[in-house]
C-alpha cells in the first residue's frame, strides 16, 4: 500500500470513527488508533485489501462492536469494599495493602505499561497530554495502549485474587 493511498484513507477513516464511536463510547481518535493497527497488521499479513475503502469501513465497524462488547463486559464497582463507612484502622490497613498490591503489579508489567499505569495512578492527576508528552508517545495511541495495559494487569491479578477468595 502506498503513502498516497494511506493518505487517501485518512479522511474517510476520520469520518467513519467519528461516526462510529459516539455509539460505543469511545475517543474517535481511539478507534482511528485501532483501525491503523489493524491495517498495519493485515499488510504486513495478507498485502494491500482489493477494497481499501471497503475494508476499512468494515474494520472501523469491527471495531466498534469489539468496543461495545467490552464495554458491556466491563462493570464499575458500586464501592470500596475496604473503604465502607467507618475508616477504623483495620480499613486504613487494608486499603494501603490493596494499593501496594496493586503498585507491585502494575511494575510487574512488561515493556512500557508499568510507566504509562504509573502516569496515570499517579496523583498529580496528568492530563493525557502530559502523560503523551512524558512517555514520548502520541495523545491518539494513549487509549489504545491504556486498554491492553489494563487487560494485561487484570490477567496478572485475577490468578492472586482467586487465590486469596479461596483462603477464606
Amino acid at each position: 500500500m502506498t503513502h498516497d493511498m494511506l493518505a487517501a484513507l485518512r479522511p474517510l477513516l476520520t469520518a467513519e470513527a467519528d461516526a462510529e464511536a459516539h455509539a460505543t463510547g469511545t475517543e474517535p481518535a481511539d478507534l482511528e488508533q485501532a483501525v491503523w493497527l489493524r491495517l498495519l497488521e493485515h499488510l504486513a499479513t495478507d498485502g494491500a485489501p482489493l477494497d481499501p475503502q471497503g475494508w476499512l469501513r468494515r474494520a472501523v465497524r469491527a471495531e466498534a462492536r469489539r468496543d461495545r462488547r467490552t464495554a458491556r463486559r466491563e462493570r464499575p464497582f458500586a464501592g470500596d469494599p475496604a473503604e465502607d463507612g467507618d475508616r477504623g484502622p483495620e480499613q486504613t490497613v487494608l486499603t494501603a495493602a490493596r494499593h501496594r498490591a496493586l503498585r507491585d503489579a502494575v511494575h510487574r508489567l512488561p515493556g512500557r505499561c508499568s510507566r504509562l499505569l504509573d502516569a496515570l495512578l499517579s496523583p498529580e492527576d496528568l492530563t493525557y497530554r502530559e502523560i503523551a508528552r512524558e512517555l514520548g508517545i502520541s495523545q491518539g495511541s494513549l487509549g489504545p495502549e491504556r486498554s491492553r495495559c489494563l487487560g494485561c494487569l487484570r490477567r496478572l491479578l485475577t490468578p492472586e485474587v482467586a487465590a486469596r477468595e479461596l483462603r477464606g
